[in-house]
């Protein structure tokens, strides 16, 4: 079961809330929506869910049209589950009822096999005749995932569904959501802002911002290839060092970074996460072209976090971050080598 948006456009009171959004999503495919808060994320979920109308363009699974500007159908006819972020359950029915809820028409006999099997899929059966007031953040979490999925929808939206829960638990429920989606081979888009959760339940991360895609592949690919700087410094701190094109390099306070496609002497700004770069100790055979001194150093348990302060000859300073291994911190004003991993190193037009 295929899922397509094709160029839709969504506008509140003449705000552009989406600005042509093409999207597939395949049976089995896990995709998410990540971006910062506003960025249309849930919007784009409930135009696939009949949720709002667009004003332009199409949303269409398999070869029936959903919506395309004249026709709508409706919510409840597009086979379409949809898992709320307060996951919505009807706190006067039990268990066994809010599961039932989207079975109408069917024989009892089914909607009891059928409420019985997906609550055994989310190791949820012994709780039928439990109320929701009666569950834990987790298990009410369960009870909606098998509300959404006993109808057997052709695609599942889930919208930041484990935003309200800690921690621990978050890690733990998300696991077993990937797990029952997987085996039941459903089409699933899924909001979050958390980059670290998209990038362990995804096949696939949209990444938007003010209504637009910006880039659109795997988890690697848009860690290791960001089209530019706001998706390098979604998927965690970067630092960005000013560089100048000499080459066909980009020279910086830390050496040379290959950077083809730009022009001679064109400024760039070159952007390297923390955790490549590393620390060396001066030696007589060690001694750095750059001063380079420890501001701070804050041990977080797996990895220490250095703040390092770069100085050229000409005086002028850089402030970056390093995340290195290791129970040895050095000390404040201790001078050491800062040395980068240029393999991994972006180099970006001067922002």
């Amino acid at each position: 079961m295929t899922l397509h948006l094709e160029n839709v456009e969504l506008a509140f009171d003449k705000l552009c809330v989406l600005n042509s959004i093409n999207l597939t999503v395949e049976t089995g495919e896990f995709v998410c929506l990540l971006g910062p808060s506003g960025c249309g994320k849930t919007s784009t979920l409930r135009v696939c869910a009949g949720l709002e109308t667009p004003k332009k363009g199409r949303v269409i699974v398999d070869d029936v049209v959903m919506t395309d500007g004249n026709k709508v159908m409706a919510p409840e006819k597009r086979q379409i589950g949809f898992l709320f972020q307060d996951f919505a359950l009807f706190p006067h029915l039990n268990v066994y009822h809010n599961v039932a809820f989207g079975l109408k028409g069917w024989k009892k006999a089914d909607i009891d096999d059928r409420v019985f099997e997906v609550l055994k899929q989310v190791r949820m059966d012994k709780y039928a005749k439990a109320l929701p007031h009666q569950l834990s953040g987790g298990q009410q979490q369960r009870i909606a995932l098998a509300r959404a999925m006993a109808p057997k929808p052709k695609i599942i939206l889930l919208d930041e569904p484990f935003s309200g829960l800690d921690s621990g638990l978050r890690a733990e429920i998300r696991d077993e959501t990937l797990h029952v989606l997987k085996t039941s081979n459903v089409a699933a888009v899924m909001v979050t802002h958390d980059p670290e959760e998209a990038m362990f339940m995804a096949d696939r991360i949209v990444l938007m911002k003010a209504g637009n895609i910006v880039q659109d592949g795997t988890p690697s690919e848009l860690y290791a290839n960001p089209v530019d700087h706001f998706a390098a410094s979604f998927f965690g701190e970067v630092n960005t060092l000013k560089g100048v094109i000499q080459n066909n390099q980009a020279k910086t306070i830390l050496g040379y970074v290959p950077a083809e496609g730009f022009r001679e002497g064109e400024k760039v700004d070159v952007l390297v996460r923390p955790q490549n770069i590393k620390i060396q100790t001066i030696t007589d055979q060690i001694k750095p072209t750059e001063q380079a001194h420890i501001e701070a150093a804050r041990y977080l348990g797996r990895e220490s976090l250095l703040h390092i302060r770069l100085e050229n000859g000409s005086g002028e300073s850089t402030h970056i971050h390093a995340r290195v291994e290791g129970h040895r911190l050095p000390e404040e004003n201790e001078s050491i080598m800062a040395v980068m991993d240029y393999e991994h190193a972006l180099v970006f037009r001067a922002s």
